[in-house]
């Protein structure tokens, strides 16, 4: 692969000035963290691949260069302890990844289990430092030098889990402010004849108004909204050039790896519930009661995202769109 030959060829040329015995030194360390055998070497083997089909892609695609406004690196959280800085995207376990690095930079000590840290806690302002909050100056070196970690997931997927968990539950304080400040608005807009009791409370919005919502072009809040605005536009793959490109499909197996590679032994990133049907399960459920030109417009919306982590729309539909 082309980053492996590219680390081999600079290390190739350190060594004849780095002398025998560092020289074994630094061929020892890159051993441990990029050998492709050993317990991990499938998902060592697999991180790489990701990475490099990423940088083909923004390459093909005319990378952007990297601007000069700190926004852009709003959802990049800063761990200085272990060098990483980490993209969260919501429905895409960030809350687990977040609770993980409370653990793992000393934030919450009181835990025998990363899921004992309340959701509320994780994902409250000033519980990690953003990218976004540095100078220029030192927001480039933290980009040129530390492990840059996103982790993706099908947008229809995370689309869907989106909708499930902020529209679909019932008397929850998350699902409550969304189905308020978004669920009245969709059924006003996209309903016709609607009850005063779902105008009241916006608590029974139907996938397919929420998705009319959402690819509406005229909508100004439509697809501004984290929980389903698209990877691309949260974390800006081209301009940020993340090493570790993780994906929800392999979760666990993609963190234990990540977390070695950091030098975090003092949690473990927590395993799949088992008592929760996955999203991937009830896909055709929902996305059947979809016409085709909602399904074109959904691909459409994230074809960036569809592209550049390699995933389909033929997958989840069994058919393709034009």
């Amino acid at each position: 692969m082309k980053i492996w030959a590219l680390v081999l060829s600079v290390i190739g040329a350190s060594l004849a000035w780095i002398g025998r015995v560092a020289a074994q030194e630094v061929w020892a360390d890159i051993g441990n963290r990029y050998s492709l055998s050993g317990p991990n070497a499938l998902t060592r083997s697999t991180l790489l691949d990701r990475q490099e089909k990423l940088q083909n892609k923004c390459d093909q695609s005319s990378r952007r260069e990297l601007t000069r406004d700190p926004e852009l690196f709003k959802n990049l959280l800063v761990d200085d302890q272990h060098k990483l800085l980490y993209c969260y995207v919501p429905k895409v376990a960030c809350t687990n990844w977040k609770r993980v690095l409370m653990v793992a930079t000393g934030k919450w000590k009181k835990v025998n289990s990363a899921l004992e840290i309340p959701a509320a806690l994780a994902h409250a302002i000033g519980t990690f430092q953003r990218l976004s909050n540095f100078e220029m100056a030192e927001i480039e070196d933290r980009l040129a030098t530390y492990n840059k970690l996103i982790v993706v997931r099908h947008p229809f997927e995370r689309l869907l889990s989106a909708y499930r968990n902020k529209f679909e539950a019932k008397n929850e304080k998350s699902s409550s402010y969304f189905q308020s400040r978004f669920g009245r608005k969709i059924i006003k807009k996209y309903r016709r004849n609607p009850s005063t009791g779902s105008l009241l409370l916006g608590n029974d919005v139907t996938f397919k108004e929420f998705v009319d919502f959402i690819v509406d072009d005229d909508n100004e809040n439509g697809t501004r909204n984290e929980h389903w605005q698209s990877i691309t536009d949260l974390c800006h793959p081209c301009s940020v050039n993340y090493n570790l490109v993780s994906k929800y499909e392999t979760l666990v197996e993609d963190a234990t790896e990540i977390l070695e590679r950091i030098g975090v032994d003092s949690v473990t990133f927590p395993s799949r519930p088992r008592n929760v049907e996955p999203t991937e399960n009830i896909l055709d459920k929902y996305y059947s009661t979809l016409s085709y030109g909602q399904l074109r417009d959904l691909a459409k919306l994230y074809h960036r995202d569809f592209y550049l982590f390699d995933y389909s729309v033929e997958k989840i539909l069994g058919f393709s769109i034009a």
